[in-house]
């Protein structure tokens, strides 16, 4: 398996957009905060307005490619928007019948890696929810400690759900 994390290029947003937003009702919306209800962009809002958008040479976004094939994207986030302190990473394989396959393993590995290359922080960190059971044992899976549990604050289907936070030090990434 031939893992690789790559920036968008202009080149690839027709492809991306198809294979991550082109379904309204795909498999991942279900996971990824639905309780956002984010609408999907359109295929000429998201490639023509790139400005809104920022995923082309965009150093926090990158693809995921499996063997030559983008099957999804890698992203992070400052939660303290321009302090820059306190960055939180992100991951989707867009492609349902390639999950629990390992991919979302070692991209998320390869992602963290990359990011304490980029940035000079002691901390990175990821942010579910108690419904993403998934994402939980991901981050788990790669070393990322618990590290809060805040209840029901996110509604989603008739249902209040957990916020939960992932994280992991510099020093201890080292040593991981």
């Amino acid at each position: 398996m031939n893992i690789e994390l790559k920036p968008f290029r202009q080149s690839d947003l027709t492809d991306f957009w198809q294979l991550a937003f082109s379904d309204d009702e795909a498999e991942w919306t279900k996971w990824n905060g639905p309780y956002f209800h984010d609408k999907l962009p359109t295929q000429s809002d998201f490639i023509n307005h790139q400005e809104k958008y920022n995923y082309v040479n965009n150093p926090l976004k990158k693809l995921i490619w499996l063997n030559g094939h983008m099957v999804g994207m890698v992203s992070a986030n400052y939660e303290d928007g321009d302090l820059m302190q306190w960055l939180d990473v992100g991951i989707v394989i867009y492609d349902e019948s390639r999950w629990h396959s390992g991919i979302g393993k070692e991209a998320l590995r390869k992602w963290i890696s990359e990011l304490f290359e980029l940035v000079d922080l002691p901390h990175i960190g990821l942010t579910t929810w108690s419904g993403n059971i998934r994402m939980m044992k991901l981050a788990e899976s790669i070393g990322m400690t618990k590290e809060a549990q805040v209840r029901q604050v996110r509604y989603w289907d008739s249902k209040y759900w957990d916020s939960v936070k992932y994280g992991t030090l510099r020093k201890e990434w080292r040593s991981n």
